[in-house]
């Protein structure tokens, strides 16, 4: 592809079900048949809503890896990008904070996200004419739209509701109600047969069907966001009031973070689809080529989730050489053997690890809020009904404080990673907060990934270059 900071790059579109753009994945496999690559990276984005986004990251992300190499070095190098059909709150951000850059952008970018228009004839008390009105903004609103086919009506009207911020208790009621309809749209929920809870979130104890967020009260479940926003703002409950608001208070915020979250659970699913469905087999056509290539894994957020399942969709005798999770978006318990809280159950990726014959890396940050303050909020309150462990552990995600309740996980610093010996195979938690620290509220650093040392982990972890 022209404008790409690396050769040879190449792309694997899918669709929502994990189908394969045909002529893509023909030439790709046509290009390793002819045994000029010896290694090939393969990298899923997270929660983009645009093919252009998920291809500027690759290009910064990969932009490291020639240098890295070198040009006498043994390994001749491959890129492919994994687009597929995905979203994010262009408008990540709540009450005036500054938008969450794109992922992959640089701190304080915030080119590829727009903040909603205030209505002019209808002030928000409290905030002045430079503080953008609560609500959707028309991209998100346009993402909202594709995702959820056929229901243009109930998401134009949620963002109504959003807008006005009535201080009508029914009007809440009704943005559950709207919500729970669209997490009920056949084809996407439960797709593929990824079953809530199946991966280990929320514990892997949450039966198959709509989370119980959506079924309960809802002013409760909005009060609960909305307190974790405040919280990830870095606000204390006074300063939080020292803004009035509706007689509903940031009740409203927490209700934009529902909606955010019923897209959660669906783009949860579809990264397990394709994953499993799609990626899966091609990574098998790969690795059945003579010679193959050796294949090496990067996924980013919810691509970190798609990587892993593509794993479990591999052909019988396949696999990777190595995979490698940038703030992985699933459980923390995902490759267990057992579950602290369940000891007769299992994450459901305990058995992928043995599909990579090299490490599973998973790179963790604690400035990443998106994931140590929302993740584990929505995890909860699922309906998940075990009894808690301390400090609520079981609701960690992978990316937040990396691997968990998996026996002879090594838990290194980003020095330790990069400068000492890394393990040849086997699950490994690097701590990456030292790099992956820039962001705002809401999300904190998440999409802080494009950093020379994670491009030096994946060569690490895969051992690139060093044959």
């Amino acid at each position: 592809m022209t404008g790409m900071s690396v050769r040879p790059y190449r792309e694997l579109r899918f669709d929502a079900y994990g189908d394969v753009d045909f002529r893509q994945r023909d030439r790709l496999l046509e290009q390793a048949a002819q045994g000029d690559l010896t290694d090939l990276v393969v990298f899923a984005h997270g929660w983009n809503n645009t093919r252009t986004m998920a291809t500027r990251l690759y290009d910064r992300f990969f932009a490291p890896f020639p240098e890295l190499l070198g040009e006498a070095g043994p390994a001749r190098l491959g890129y492919v990008g994994v687009v597929w059909p995905s979203m994010r709150f262009a408008d990540e951000s709540l009450a005036g904070s500054p938008p969450e850059p794109a992922p992959g952008a640089p701190p304080g970018h915030d080119a590829d996200t727009q903040r909603p228009e205030l209505d002019a004839d209808t002030p928000r008390p409290g905030l002045d004419a430079d503080t953008p009105r609560p609500g959707l903004d028309a991209e998100t609103h346009r993402a909202l739209d594709a995702v959820f086919p056929g229901r243009r009506q109930i998401v134009a009207r949620l963002a109504e509701l959003l807008a006005e911020r009535s201080e009508r208790l029914a009007a809440l009621d009704e943005f559950g109600v709207l919500v729970r309809g669209l997490v009920r749209v056949r084809g996407e929920y439960g797709a593929a047969g990824d079953t809530a809870g199946a991966d280990g979130d929320a514990g892997g104890d949450v039966d198959a069907g709509v989370p119980a967020m959506f079924e309960e009260d809802v002013a409760e479940v909005c009060e609960r966001f909305a307190a974790a926003l405040t919280e990830a703002r870095g606000k204390t409950d006074a300063e939080d009031r020292a803004f009035p608001d509706s007689g509903l208070g940031g009740l409203w915020d927490g209700a934009h973070e529902l909606l955010r979250q019923a897209t959660y659970y669906v783009m949860r699913r579809r990264a397990g689809a394709v994953g499993r469905e799609g990626l899966g087999p091609v990574l098998g056509a790969l690795a059945a080529l003579r010679p193959a290539p050796r294949l090496h894994l990067v996924g980013h957020s919810f691509g970190g989730r798609l990587v892993s399942y593509a794993l479990s969709g591999l052909p019988e005798g396949a696999t990777v050489a190595s995979v490698t999770l940038l703030q992985g978006a699933f459980s923390h318990y995902a490759f267990a053997e057992r579950l602290p809280h369940a000891a007769d159950r299992r994450g459901a990726l305990h058995a992928a690890a043995h599909r990579v014959r090299g490490p599973v890396v998973s790179c963790h940050s604690r400035h990443d809020t998106a994931l140590g303050l929302l993740y584990p909020l929505a995890s909860r309150i699922s309906g998940d009904d075990a009894p808690p462990l301390p400090d609520e552990t079981r609701w960690g995600a992978i990316g937040y404080d990396g691997v968990q309740a998996v026996e002879g996980c090594p838990r290194l610093d980003l020095a330790e990673a990069l400068e000492g010996p890394f393990p040849a195979e086997g699950c490994v938690s690097v701590d990456v907060s030292e790099v992956v620290r820039h962001g705002v509220p809401p999300a904190g650093a998440h999409s802080d990934i494009c950093h020379e040392e994670l491009a030096r982990l994946v060569l690490r972890a895969g051992r690139i270059g060093e044959r």
